[in-house]
Protein backbone atom coordinates (compact mmCIF):
# COMPACT_ATOMS: atom_id res chain seq x y z
CA UNK A 1 0.00 0.00 0.00
CA UNK A 2 2.51 2.63 0.77
CA UNK A 3 4.84 1.74 -1.96
CA UNK A 4 2.16 2.44 -3.96
CA UNK A 5 1.33 5.48 -2.17
CA UNK A 6 5.07 6.91 -2.52
CA UNK A 7 5.08 6.07 -5.75
CA UNK A 8 2.07 7.94 -7.05
CA UNK A 9 2.64 10.67 -5.14
CA UNK A 10 6.23 11.28 -6.53
CA UNK A 11 4.92 10.66 -10.26
CA UNK A 12 2.71 13.40 -9.67
CA UNK A 13 5.16 15.69 -8.32
CA UNK A 14 7.30 15.19 -11.86
CA UNK A 15 4.27 16.22 -13.75
CA UNK A 16 3.91 19.76 -14.86
CA UNK A 17 0.34 19.79 -15.16
CA UNK A 18 0.10 19.86 -11.35
CA UNK A 19 2.34 22.81 -11.22
CA UNK A 20 0.64 24.56 -13.72
CA UNK A 21 -2.68 23.62 -12.73
CA UNK A 22 -1.63 24.87 -8.96
CA UNK A 23 -0.77 27.93 -10.72
CA UNK A 24 -4.24 28.37 -12.61
CA UNK A 25 -5.53 27.51 -9.15
CA UNK A 26 -4.15 30.36 -7.38
CA UNK A 27 -4.78 33.21 -10.28
CA UNK A 28 -8.47 32.43 -10.10
CA UNK A 29 -9.05 31.93 -6.39
CA UNK A 30 -7.73 35.58 -6.12
CA UNK A 31 -9.13 36.79 -8.79
CA UNK A 32 -12.73 36.25 -6.96
CA UNK A 33 -11.29 36.99 -3.35
CA UNK A 34 -9.52 39.65 -3.83
CA UNK A 35 -12.18 42.22 -3.41
CA UNK A 36 -13.18 40.77 0.23
CA UNK A 37 -8.97 41.75 1.06
CA UNK A 38 -10.16 45.86 1.11
CA UNK A 39 -12.41 45.33 3.84
CA UNK A 40 -11.67 47.46 6.75
CA UNK A 41 -13.23 49.85 8.66
CA UNK A 42 -13.48 53.28 7.75
CA UNK A 43 -12.15 56.40 9.42
CA UNK A 44 -14.45 59.31 10.26
CA UNK A 45 -15.46 60.92 6.84
CA UNK A 46 -13.94 58.23 4.85
CA UNK A 47 -16.28 57.41 1.62
CA UNK A 48 -16.40 54.15 -0.54
CA UNK A 49 -16.93 55.95 -3.52
CA UNK A 50 -18.56 54.14 -6.64
CA UNK A 51 -21.48 54.85 -9.67
CA UNK A 52 -23.60 51.63 -8.33
CA UNK A 53 -27.37 52.53 -7.25
CA UNK A 54 -28.64 53.66 -4.45
CA UNK A 55 -30.02 50.05 -3.37
CA UNK A 56 -28.84 46.27 -4.99
CA UNK A 57 -30.32 43.27 -4.01
CA UNK A 58 -26.18 42.17 -4.30
CA UNK A 59 -24.34 44.31 -2.87
CA UNK A 60 -21.31 43.92 -0.74
CA UNK A 61 -19.61 45.86 2.43
CA UNK A 62 -16.38 46.35 0.34
CA UNK A 63 -18.65 48.90 -2.50
CA UNK A 64 -20.04 49.99 0.74
CA UNK A 65 -23.09 48.67 1.42
CA UNK A 66 -25.22 47.53 4.38
CA UNK A 67 -28.21 45.19 4.69
CA UNK A 68 -31.62 47.36 5.00
CA UNK A 69 -33.56 47.38 8.12
CA UNK A 70 -36.92 46.23 7.37
CA UNK A 71 -38.66 49.20 8.25
CA UNK A 72 -37.02 51.44 6.07
CA UNK A 73 -36.20 48.32 3.13
CA UNK A 74 -40.16 48.50 2.92
CA UNK A 75 -40.17 52.21 2.61
CA UNK A 76 -37.88 52.85 0.01
CA UNK A 77 -39.67 49.41 -1.54
CA UNK A 78 -43.24 51.72 -1.32
CA UNK A 79 -41.40 54.27 -3.01
CA UNK A 80 -40.27 53.00 -5.95
CA UNK A 81 -43.56 51.28 -6.63
CA UNK A 82 -44.51 55.00 -6.21
CA UNK A 83 -42.33 55.79 -8.94
CA UNK A 84 -43.18 53.07 -11.00
CA UNK A 85 -46.93 53.51 -11.00
CA UNK A 86 -46.45 57.12 -12.29
CA UNK A 87 -43.76 56.48 -15.07
CA UNK A 88 -44.95 52.97 -16.29
CA UNK A 89 -48.70 52.75 -15.35
CA UNK A 90 -49.56 56.98 -16.12
CA UNK A 91 -51.00 57.54 -12.77
CA UNK A 92 -50.67 61.10 -11.07
CA UNK A 93 -49.24 61.15 -7.15
CA UNK A 94 -52.74 61.05 -5.42
CA UNK A 95 -53.48 57.79 -7.50
CA UNK A 96 -49.87 56.37 -6.90
CA UNK A 97 -50.55 57.41 -3.11
CA UNK A 98 -53.44 55.63 -3.36
CA UNK A 99 -52.29 52.34 -4.32
CA UNK A 100 -49.91 52.57 -1.56
CA UNK A 101 -51.83 53.56 1.44
CA UNK A 102 -54.38 50.36 -0.38
CA UNK A 103 -51.21 48.29 1.17
CA UNK A 104 -50.59 49.96 4.53
CA UNK A 105 -51.58 46.40 6.54
CA UNK A 106 -50.78 44.05 4.04
CA UNK A 107 -47.36 42.18 4.29
CA UNK A 108 -44.91 41.84 1.03
CA UNK A 109 -46.18 38.92 -0.46
CA UNK A 110 -49.93 40.00 -0.10
CA UNK A 111 -49.22 44.00 -1.34
CA UNK A 112 -46.96 41.89 -4.07
CA UNK A 113 -50.37 39.97 -4.91
CA UNK A 114 -51.91 42.37 -5.18
CA UNK A 115 -50.07 44.46 -7.58
CA UNK A 116 -49.80 42.01 -9.44
CA UNK A 117 -53.81 42.21 -9.74
CA UNK A 118 -53.34 45.58 -10.98
CA UNK A 119 -50.78 44.13 -13.72
CA UNK A 120 -47.73 45.61 -11.62
CA UNK A 121 -45.27 41.94 -12.08
CA UNK A 122 -42.14 43.43 -10.67
CA UNK A 123 -43.10 44.59 -7.04
CA UNK A 124 -41.39 41.73 -5.82
CA UNK A 125 -38.35 42.09 -7.47
CA UNK A 126 -38.11 45.89 -6.93
CA UNK A 127 -38.69 44.48 -2.94
CA UNK A 128 -35.76 42.38 -3.34
CA UNK A 129 -33.13 45.01 -4.88
CA UNK A 130 -33.73 47.12 -1.58
CA UNK A 131 -31.81 44.37 0.38
CA UNK A 132 -28.77 46.47 0.59
CA UNK A 133 -28.48 50.03 0.19
CA UNK A 134 -25.47 52.20 0.61
CA UNK A 135 -24.45 52.91 4.06
CA UNK A 136 -22.55 55.96 5.74
CA UNK A 137 -19.28 55.25 7.50
CA UNK A 138 -20.98 54.80 10.75
CA UNK A 139 -23.45 51.94 9.27
CA UNK A 140 -20.63 50.24 7.71
CA UNK A 141 -18.24 50.26 10.76
CA UNK A 142 -21.21 48.89 13.23
CA UNK A 143 -22.42 46.90 10.84
CA UNK A 144 -18.93 45.33 10.95
CA UNK A 145 -18.33 45.44 14.32
CA UNK A 146 -21.54 43.71 14.78
CA UNK A 147 -20.43 40.57 12.24
CA UNK A 148 -16.70 40.50 14.14
CA UNK A 149 -18.29 40.27 17.71
CA UNK A 150 -18.05 36.23 17.80
CA UNK A 151 -15.84 35.44 14.55
CA UNK A 152 -12.80 36.33 12.85
CA UNK A 153 -12.62 38.04 9.59
CA UNK A 154 -11.00 35.01 8.26
CA UNK A 155 -13.92 32.68 9.37
CA UNK A 156 -15.81 35.01 6.88
CA UNK A 157 -12.83 34.69 4.15
CA UNK A 158 -11.91 31.31 4.70
CA UNK A 159 -15.94 30.48 3.44
CA UNK A 160 -15.15 32.72 0.44
CA UNK A 161 -11.91 31.04 -0.28
CA UNK A 162 -13.80 27.47 0.38
CA UNK A 163 -16.18 28.26 -2.60
CA UNK A 164 -13.50 29.46 -4.93
CA UNK A 165 -10.87 26.68 -3.90
CA UNK A 166 -13.22 23.50 -4.01
CA UNK A 167 -14.75 25.40 -7.82
CA UNK A 168 -11.38 25.50 -8.55
CA UNK A 169 -9.96 22.08 -7.28
CA UNK A 170 -13.28 20.43 -8.40
CA UNK A 171 -12.26 21.02 -11.47
CA UNK A 172 -8.73 20.66 -11.57
CA UNK A 173 -9.21 17.72 -9.96
CA UNK A 174 -10.91 15.75 -12.36
CA UNK A 175 -8.32 16.99 -15.19
CA UNK A 176 -5.08 15.92 -12.92
CA UNK A 177 -6.63 12.33 -11.50
CA UNK A 178 -7.85 11.25 -15.09
CA UNK A 179 -4.43 9.64 -14.80
CA UNK A 180 -4.30 8.15 -11.78
CA UNK A 181 -5.43 5.00 -13.41
CA UNK A 182 -4.12 5.36 -16.28
CA UNK A 183 -1.42 3.50 -16.73
CA UNK A 184 -2.36 0.12 -14.77
CA UNK A 185 -5.59 0.33 -16.88
CA UNK A 186 -3.71 -0.86 -19.89
CA UNK A 187 -3.90 -4.01 -21.05
CA UNK A 188 -0.58 -5.90 -20.58
CA UNK A 189 -0.43 -4.11 -17.05
CA UNK A 190 -3.62 -4.42 -16.07
CA UNK A 191 -3.45 -8.22 -16.81
CA UNK A 192 0.05 -8.37 -15.17
CA UNK A 193 -1.31 -6.81 -12.08
CA UNK A 194 -3.60 -9.40 -11.67
CA UNK A 195 -1.66 -11.42 -11.42
CA UNK A 196 0.78 -10.54 -8.46
CA UNK A 197 0.41 -10.95 -5.23
CA UNK A 198 -1.75 -7.81 -3.60
CA UNK A 199 -5.03 -7.67 -2.13
CA UNK A 200 -7.58 -5.50 -3.53
CA UNK A 201 -7.50 -3.02 -0.28
CA UNK A 202 -4.13 -3.05 -0.24
CA UNK A 203 -3.89 -1.71 -3.88
CA UNK A 204 -7.05 0.47 -3.83
CA UNK A 205 -5.29 1.92 -1.04
CA UNK A 206 -2.87 3.28 -2.33
CA UNK A 207 -4.09 4.22 -5.83
CA UNK A 208 -6.70 6.05 -3.82
CA UNK A 209 -4.17 6.80 -1.00
CA UNK A 210 -1.72 8.87 -3.63
CA UNK A 211 -4.22 10.26 -5.05
CA UNK A 212 -5.97 12.02 -2.02
CA UNK A 213 -2.20 13.02 -0.95
CA UNK A 214 -1.89 15.22 -3.99
CA UNK A 215 -5.19 16.65 -3.73
CA UNK A 216 -3.94 17.53 -0.17
CA UNK A 217 -0.80 18.72 -0.93
CA UNK A 218 -2.54 20.92 -3.60
CA UNK A 219 -5.31 22.23 -0.88
CA UNK A 220 -2.26 22.77 1.99
CA UNK A 221 -0.37 24.58 -0.88
CA UNK A 222 -3.65 26.93 -1.28
CA UNK A 223 -4.36 27.64 2.01
CA UNK A 224 -1.03 28.56 2.98
CA UNK A 225 -0.73 31.24 0.38
CA UNK A 226 -3.94 32.65 0.66
CA UNK A 227 -3.63 32.88 4.51
CA UNK A 228 -0.30 34.00 3.76
CA UNK A 229 -2.15 36.97 1.48
CA UNK A 230 -5.52 37.45 4.14
CA UNK A 231 -2.44 37.94 7.01
CA UNK A 232 -0.67 40.81 5.05
CA UNK A 233 -3.84 42.33 3.55
CA UNK A 234 -5.24 42.90 7.33
CA UNK A 235 -2.24 43.60 8.97
CA UNK A 236 -2.71 47.24 9.30
CA UNK A 237 -6.30 47.18 9.87
CA UNK A 238 -6.68 45.52 12.89
CA UNK A 239 -8.85 42.37 12.03
CA UNK A 240 -8.07 38.44 12.99
CA UNK A 241 -7.03 35.95 10.61
CA UNK A 242 -6.54 32.79 11.83
CA UNK A 243 -4.95 29.62 9.90
CA UNK A 244 -7.48 27.03 11.68
CA UNK A 245 -10.43 29.38 9.75
CA UNK A 246 -9.02 27.82 6.45
CA UNK A 247 -8.06 24.52 7.66
CA UNK A 248 -11.41 23.80 9.17
CA UNK A 249 -13.47 25.18 5.89
CA UNK A 250 -10.93 23.10 3.76
CA UNK A 251 -11.72 20.20 5.63
CA UNK A 252 -15.32 20.29 5.73
CA UNK A 253 -16.33 21.87 2.38
CA UNK A 254 -13.36 20.89 0.06
CA UNK A 255 -12.02 17.15 1.26
CA UNK A 256 -15.04 15.08 1.27
CA UNK A 257 -15.69 16.21 -2.43
CA UNK A 258 -11.90 15.21 -3.60
CA UNK A 259 -12.35 12.25 -1.88
CA UNK A 260 -15.88 11.41 -3.68
CA UNK A 261 -13.79 12.33 -7.05
CA UNK A 262 -11.11 9.80 -6.72
CA UNK A 263 -13.42 7.08 -5.62
CA UNK A 264 -15.56 7.71 -8.88
CA UNK A 265 -12.36 7.79 -10.82
CA UNK A 266 -11.65 4.31 -9.09
CA UNK A 267 -14.69 2.81 -9.83
CA UNK A 268 -14.92 3.34 -13.50
CA UNK A 269 -10.85 2.33 -14.05
CA UNK A 270 -11.83 -0.79 -13.10
CA UNK A 271 -15.44 -1.30 -14.47
CA UNK A 272 -14.72 -0.01 -18.40
CA UNK A 273 -10.07 -0.91 -17.72
CA UNK A 274 -10.04 3.23 -18.32
CA UNK A 275 -10.87 5.88 -16.29
CA UNK A 276 -11.73 8.23 -19.25
CA UNK A 277 -15.49 7.56 -19.39
CA UNK A 278 -15.41 9.49 -15.64
CA UNK A 279 -14.28 13.01 -17.35
CA UNK A 280 -17.64 13.36 -18.91
CA UNK A 281 -19.30 11.98 -16.37
CA UNK A 282 -17.42 13.94 -13.75
CA UNK A 283 -18.24 17.28 -15.65
CA UNK A 284 -21.56 16.61 -15.81
CA UNK A 285 -21.80 15.79 -11.88
CA UNK A 286 -20.15 19.77 -11.26
CA UNK A 287 -22.66 21.14 -13.32
CA UNK A 288 -25.21 19.07 -11.64
CA UNK A 289 -23.84 20.18 -8.01
CA UNK A 290 -23.37 24.11 -9.01
CA UNK A 291 -26.93 24.67 -10.38
CA UNK A 292 -29.49 26.77 -8.64
CA UNK A 293 -32.95 26.16 -8.02
CA UNK A 294 -36.09 28.06 -6.10
CA UNK A 295 -36.73 27.51 -2.35
CA UNK A 296 -39.94 27.25 -0.82
CA UNK A 297 -41.07 30.81 -1.17
CA UNK A 298 -39.60 30.81 -5.23
CA UNK A 299 -36.18 32.47 -4.76
CA UNK A 300 -34.01 31.18 -7.14
CA UNK A 301 -30.70 30.63 -5.80
CA UNK A 302 -27.86 28.01 -4.42
CA UNK A 303 -29.75 26.14 -1.87
CA UNK A 304 -27.25 23.01 -2.62
CA UNK A 305 -28.35 19.68 -4.17
CA UNK A 306 -27.97 16.16 -2.69
CA UNK A 307 -24.64 14.52 -3.03
CA UNK A 308 -23.08 17.60 -4.67
CA UNK A 309 -19.51 17.46 -4.80
CA UNK A 310 -19.17 21.72 -4.83
CA UNK A 311 -20.30 23.64 -1.50
CA UNK A 312 -20.86 27.68 -2.44
CA UNK A 313 -21.43 30.70 -0.57
CA UNK A 314 -23.33 32.77 -2.66
CA UNK A 315 -23.95 36.14 -1.28
CA UNK A 316 -22.51 39.23 1.01
CA UNK A 317 -19.26 38.34 2.66
CA UNK A 318 -20.71 38.99 6.41
CA UNK A 319 -24.10 36.71 5.17
CA UNK A 320 -22.28 33.45 3.79
CA UNK A 321 -23.26 30.40 5.42
CA UNK A 322 -23.39 26.91 3.91
CA UNK A 323 -26.28 25.91 2.03
CA UNK A 324 -29.02 23.60 3.88
CA UNK A 325 -28.02 20.43 5.50
CA UNK A 326 -24.46 20.86 3.85
CA UNK A 327 -21.99 19.33 6.33
CA UNK A 328 -25.05 15.95 6.51
CA UNK A 329 -24.51 16.35 2.66
CA UNK A 330 -20.31 16.33 3.00
CA UNK A 331 -21.11 13.32 5.46
CA UNK A 332 -23.12 11.40 3.12
CA UNK A 333 -20.31 11.66 0.65
CA UNK A 334 -17.67 10.37 2.29
CA UNK A 335 -19.86 7.19 3.52
CA UNK A 336 -21.15 7.07 -0.92
CA UNK A 337 -17.23 7.36 -1.76
CA UNK A 338 -16.54 4.36 0.51
CA UNK A 339 -19.11 2.38 -0.80
CA UNK A 340 -18.25 3.20 -4.82
CA UNK A 341 -14.90 1.92 -2.96
CA UNK A 342 -16.05 -1.17 -2.01
CA UNK A 343 -17.67 -2.06 -4.96
CA UNK A 344 -14.18 -0.91 -7.30
CA UNK A 345 -12.37 -4.26 -4.19
CA UNK A 346 -15.16 -6.47 -5.39
CA UNK A 347 -14.21 -6.16 -9.56
CA UNK A 348 -11.08 -6.11 -8.40
CA UNK A 349 -11.37 -9.42 -6.87
CA UNK A 350 -13.19 -11.15 -9.71
CA UNK A 351 -10.71 -9.88 -12.38
CA UNK A 352 -8.13 -11.79 -10.00
CA UNK A 353 -5.87 -14.61 -11.66
CA UNK A 354 -4.35 -16.88 -8.97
Amino acid sequence: MWSILKREVKNYMKKPLLWLGTAICVLVIYQNVSPYLDIHYLEEGEIIVNDYPETYRNGDVFDGYVPTENGLRREMWEERIRENLISEFGMDNAGAQSVIDEMKEMDIKTACAHLEGRGFYNAYYEYVNTAYHKGTCEEINSYMAEKLEDRTFSYYFSRKFADFAGLSMGFFATVLLSVLFMQDTRRNTYELLHTKPVSAGKYLSGKVGGGFAVCLIILAALNMIFFGICLVSMRNSGLEVHLADFLLASCFYILPNMFMIISIYSLISLLFKSPLPAVPLLLLYMVYSNMGSRNAEGIYGYYGRPLAIMVRFPGGFFDTAPPPMALLNQSSLILAAVCLLFFSAQIWKRRRVY
